[in-house]
C-alpha cells in the first residue's frame, strides 16, 4: 500500500508539476500573431488554435484550467499576441473578450467608394463587399430618406474600431447610428428646416423640410471646401442660384457621375460638364437626385442655415480659402486673380 501511495503522490506531483509549467510558463509568439476565433468554437478547438499559433504550451492543461473555471466563458473575436504571456494571461484575455480592434478613419466628405476602400486598407474585408452593402442596405435609412438608392451621405465621417469578426452590415450600421446621432445635436432630425430668411431661400422650403436634400447639399458643400467658416457662404451661394431656378454648376457632383460609371480620370475638363447623368448639375436643375460624399457637422449646419449674402459665384484664392462674388463681372475678375496667384507660384 505503501508503495502504490508513493507512486500516486508522485503521480500527482508531477502532474501538478507539469500544469503549474503548461500554465504559468512564459510563451513568446514568434512576431505580431493573430488568432480568429469564431462564435460557436468549442473550448477544445479553441485551445487547439492557440497552440497551433504558438501562444499556449498545452491545449489539455488551457481546457482543464477552463473547466476548473467553468462559469467563465471564453468570448470569440480576433486576438493580437505580440508580448510573452502564460496561458493563465491568455485564458483572462479571452474571458474578459479583450479582442483587437482595425481602426478605419474615415475623413469629412469621404464617398462610399473612399470609405469602402478604407475598410479594405483596414483588414476588415474587400472594398466589393462594403460597397454592396453601401448600395443596398438603405432600410437602415429608410425612415430619413424613403428614396435614397444608397448609403451615400449617412455614413458619417468619424474613427471608428472595428473587429473582423463584425460583417459589412454592422459597419455601415455603426455609420449611419454616428450620423443619427450628429443629426439630432443639430436639429436636422427633429423636424429642424434651414434658415428661411431671404428671398433666395424661401423659395427652398420645401426642400430644407426633406432630411435628403438637406444632406444631398451638405455633401457639395462639404467637397467645395475645407474650411468651416466658408460654407454658410457656400450654401449660400448654392441656395441663390436655385432660388433663380438656376442649374448649381458645382464640379465635384460632375466628379461623382464620372465615378458612379467609373470614368472619373482624376481630373475635369471642359467637355466632363457635359457628361450625361442626373448628378451633372451643369446640366441638370436643383440638387443632384442623392449625396456626393458623407458631410460632416459644419456641413450639415452650413446646409440648413447657410449665410445670408447675394453671392452668386465663388473660386479659389489659391491658399485654401475662396473669393466670393455677386456678378459674374466680380467672378471673373477674381477668376483672373487665382490663375496669376498660380502662375506666379
Amino acid at each position: 500500500m505503501r508503495t502504490v501511495f508513493i507512486i500516486l503522490l508522485l503521480a500527482v506531483l508531477a502532474f501538478g508539476g507539469w500544469l503549474a509549467w503548461a500554465l504559468t510558463q512564459p510563451v513568446t509568439p514568434v512576431g505580431q500573431t493573430i488568432v480568429l476565433l469564431h462564435p460557436g468554437y468549442s473550448t477544445r478547438r479553441i485551445a487547439t488554435e492557440l497552440q497551433s499559433a504558438g501562444v499556449i504550451r498545452s491545449t489539455d492543461a488551457f481546457v482543464l484550467w477552463h473547466y476548473l473555471h467553468h462559469k467563465r466563458s471564453l468570448k470569440a473575436g480576433e486576438y493580437l499576441f505580440e508580448r510573452s504571456a502564460t496561458s493563465l494571461d491568455v485564458h483572462r484575455r479571452l474571458v474578459h473578450g479583450d479582442v483587437y480592434f482595425h481602426t478605419v478613419v474615415i475623413p469629412e466628405g469621404y464617398n462610399m467608394f473612399d470609405i469602402a476602400q478604407a475598410i479594405q486598407n483596414a483588414g476588415l474585408g474587400s472594398s466589393e463587399d462594403f460597397l454592396k452593402v453601401a448600395a443596398s442596405d438603405t432600410a437602415l435609412i429608410s425612415d430619413l430618406s424613403p428614396d435614397a438608392k444608397t448609403l451615400e451621405g449617412y455614413l458619417f465621417p468619424n474613427t471608428y474600431e472595428f473587429t473582423r469578426m463584425q460583417t459589412m452590415q454592422e459597419m455601415a450600421a455603426a455609420m449611419v447610428k454616428q450620423f443619427r446621432q450628429v443629426a439630432k445635436e443639430v436639429g436636422l432630425t427633429d423636424g429642424h428646416t434651414a434658415d428661411l430668411k431671404n428671398t433666395a431661400a424661401q423659395t427652398t422650403d420645401a426642400q430644407s423640410n426633406d432630411v435628403q436634400q438637406t444632406v444631398i447639399l451638405a455633401s457639395i458643400i462639404e467637397k467645395e471646401t475645407a474650411a468651416p467658416e466658408e460654407r454658410p457662404l457656400v450654401a449660400s451661394v448654392y441656395y441663390n442660384r436655385m432660388a433663380r431656378h438656376g442649374v448649381l454648376q458645382a464640379d465635384p457632383s460632375v466628379i461623382y457621375a464620372e465615378l458612379l460609371k467609373g470614368s472619373y480620370s482624376g481630373a475635369l475638363h471642359h467637355a466632363d460638364m457635359q457628361f450625361n447623368s442626373d448628378y451633372n448639375t451643369y446640366t441638370h436643375p436643383g440638387l443632384p437626385p442623392g449625396p456626393i460624399g458623407n458631410p460632416g457637422k459644419s456641413s450639415l449646419e452650413a446646409a440648413m442655415h447657410p449665410a445670408v449674402t447675394d453671392y452668386l459665384y465663388f473660386v479659389s484664392n489659391g491658399n485654401g480659402h475662396h473669393r466670393f462674388a455677386k456678378s459674374l463681372e466680380e467672378h471673373n475678375k477674381n477668376v483672373a486673380a487665382y490663375r496669376k496667384a498660380v502662375n506666379g507660384k
